[in-house]
This record gives structure tokens, C-alpha cells and sequence, in this order.
């Protein structure tokens, strides 16, 4: 049953690759990763929440926590460094 719901949350393997990553920092907060680049960072707050999450999950279970946890970054909302937008000012 468990693998019929991963498979539904994951219909594409993407997280089989594990592309996201986190690192605690001293000041308690939460750096996330995707491909190795810096996405997110969480407050101390959020990183207690994603703490709670990740503890007793597997390595989905943590993919899965963090692709939540960044919303579907993917849509838009993302800055693009070093391109130029036309007719713009």
C-alpha cells in the first residue's frame, strides 16, 4: 500500500534522484538545495517543523518532505540570474 502512494506522489521518479539537499546551519535555520543549487532558506521555526518530518523517514520520505516543504518552487516564481528581460526597465 505504502509503494501504490509513493508511486501516485512521484508519478515521474524525480525523486529517486534525490535532487534536493538541506544543511543545518549554527543559527538554527535550514539551507535547501535543489541540484545542488540554494533554493530556500528555512527560519528556525520552519527547520524544527522539517526536523519533525524527517526524523524517523526514509530517504523518499525526506525527498518527499522537501519538495513540500519548498511549494512547487518550479512555477514562475523562481529568480533568473544574468538574463536580460526586453522591454523592461
Amino acid at each position: 500500500m505504502q509503494k501504490e502512494v509513493n508511486n501516485k506522489m512521484d508519478e515521474r521518479d524525480r525523486l529517486k534522484e534525490e535532487p534536493f539537499g538541506y544543511e543545518f546551519t549554527k543559527s538554527g535555520k535550514t539551507l535547501i538545495t535543489y541540484q545542488n543549487r540554494q533554493i530556500m532558506i528555512l527560519s528556525e521555526k520552519q527547520t524544527k517543523k522539517f526536523m519533525s518530518q524527517i526524523l524517523t523517514a526514509d530517504t523518499f520520505g525526506i525527498q518527499l518532505a522537501l519538495a513540500k516543504v519548498t511549494k512547487n518552487f518550479k512555477r514562475g516564481n523562481e529568480k533568473q540570474h544574468g538574463k536580460k528581460q526586453y522591454g523592461k526597465k
